[in-house]
């Protein structure tokens, strides 16, 4: 089972993205099987209004075989609630793996999670997370240490899940997931965003693609 982490003001896509893989990987590859665990069940508001119910509560939770932790602004409020740090930090020992999408990596290392570990975040975190110390920040799109994997922000769930498919079920299964749901990105960028200094190195560093 693929324990996803949701709270009030949970970024969408930090979540949904990594859900559409799992479930898919689920549905057509024999995956795990994806659910959404808050601290209750009870109806959360997501940071851009979306609805959801989590399945389970932190108290009634099955045992998991890999947890995901999103970001978004909810998590200014998570990181002082003492019952998300001690689920995690109860559960991630369980798990095969922990994974966090954007600023989830925060409350990974207030679980105690990331001590020692190299991770990332979103560009806008990553001094935050340094400053929260005993970590390793690299300002990647997504990093692996072990059985911790933590991306960039928002979109960068998704090609961490790819990555991670592809190292727990195999390349072949990885690429059928890729292909089933047609995410096959053309690296282009708009704007010159990538002369912009604020902008992830990764970003910067790969320069536009031919415009369209």
């Amino acid at each position: 089972m693929f324990g996803i982490v949701v709270f009030e003001g949970a970024e969408e896509l930090d979540f949904v993205g990594p859900w559409e893989l799992v479930g898919m990987w689920h549905q057509v590859h024999g995956g795990p099987r994806p659910v959404l665990v808050g601290e209750r069940v009870a109806t959360l508001r997501c940071a851009k209004g979306l609805q959801v119910v989590p399945h389970h509560g932190f108290a009634d939770c099955p045992p998991l075989n890999h947890v995901l932790v999103p970001g978004g602004r909810g998590v200014r409020s998570e990181l002082g609630n003492a019952a998300m740090a001690g689920f995690l930090a109860e559960r991630a020992p369980q798990c095969e793996s922990v994974l966090s999408v954007c600023t989830g990596s925060l409350l990974l290392h207030a679980a105690g999670l990331l001590a020692g570990r190299r991770a990332t975040t979103h560009w806008t975190s990553l001094e935050k997370l340094r400053q929260m110390g005993g970590v390793d920040v690299v300002e990647e799109r997504f990093v692996r240490d072990g059985d911790v994997w933590t991306s960039a922000g928002v979109s960068a769930g998704i090609d961490m899940l790819l990555a991670f498919i592809a190292s727990t079920a195999g390349e072949a299964v990885a690429g059928a997931v890729q292909l089933d749901v047609e995410y096959f990105p053309d690296g282009c960028t708009y704007g010159g965003i990538e002369r912009d200094p604020r902008a992830p190195r990764y970003v910067r560093d790969a320069g536009s693609a031919p415009g369209r």
